[in-house]
């Protein structure tokens, strides 16, 4: 099974990737099956039916113009149906404040798969170091890590949480040792999220980031199966076509293999689905 399960398109306001053109992009290089997780940002970002949509450098600041997105999905899983598996999810980028509206939306839509993310700290970007300006490592990363641990207790609708340890790519690249200082609560979320019937997301974006290390950290994924963690997804993260075509996808199966999983996921309808390695 060769498939992807992060990818946006056109309708997260950080992509112009056309969602049919990323179709035939993915049946080019055989994949088997592909799932849509276009982004929501309660808090910075508005739904297209409020109106009034902020700008930033010519692109909306907005969230999955739904219906639309919808429309396209249906129409793409038919057309290319016998040659793909297309799957219809979303990145949640949930904040404590913004549950409620992520539960709201939950119930509006039939969906497949939902990636839960932590983007945002108290409205605080960390692409642009917002979050991070005026704290330390140890501090931003505790707040960061606090923030996951809250959204997790208190909010269940999602398949697995992405990228856990993303925000090492904003940080001070300094060889802070995140996971080190960091590791009673990172073991203390994965717990919880095993005890929750949820799962992880390896994000192989790492590689064009030129991280030293997968995301989240070997560290982290060994933390997870001796905890008893199955639960596993693989996603590129693209936003272009370069993104798609050179996922490493096939390189972090075999890394998760000498790691010791077995097995990881696809997703019907919110349910996984075990694939051997």
């Amino acid at each position: 099974m060769f498939c992807d399960y992060h990818v946006h398109c056109e309708f997260s306001d950080d992509s112009v990737y056309d969602m049919e053109d990323c179709v035939k992009d993915a049946i080019s290089i055989n994949m088997q099956e592909i799932c849509f997780t276009d982004h929501v940002d309660y808090g910075i970002k508005k739904d297209w039916s409020e109106g009034n949509i902020q700008y930033r450098s010519g692109d909306p600041l907005a969230n999955v113009d739904y219906p639309k997105y919808f429309e396209k999905l249906a129409y793409l899983k038919e057309k290319y149906q016998d040659q793909i598996v297309i799957k219809q999810g979303m990145e949640f980028g949930v904040q404590h404040h913004t549950i409620d509206k992520y539960e709201n939306l939950f119930k509006k839509y039939d969906l497949d798969f939902i990636i839960l993310s932590i983007h945002q700290v108290n409205d605080k970007e960390f692409w642009n170091y917002e979050f991070q300006k005026e704290s330390s490592e140890a501090e931003f990363y505790q707040a960061y890590y606090d923030e996951m641990y809250r959204v997790v207790q208190n909010y269940h609708h999602y398949s697995v949480l992405g990228h856990m340890d993303m925000l090492k790519r904003y940080d001070n690249k300094d060889g802070y040792d995140a996971f080190k200082n960091h590791q009673d609560i990172i073991t203390e979320i994965l717990k919880y999220i095993i005890a929750d019937g949820k799962g992880i997301e390896v994000n192989t974006s790492s590689f064009r980031y030129g991280l030293d290390d997968l995301m989240p950290s070997k560290e982290i994924l060994k933390l997870y199966l001796s905890l008893g963690g199955k639960i596993l997804t693989i996603g590129s993260d693209s936003h272009e076509k370069n993104h798609l075509l050179n996922s490493n996808i096939e390189n972090v199966k075999k890394i998760l293999k000498e790691i010791g999983f077995k097995q990881y996921c696809t997703f019907e309808k919110m349910q996984p689905i075990f694939h051997s390695l």
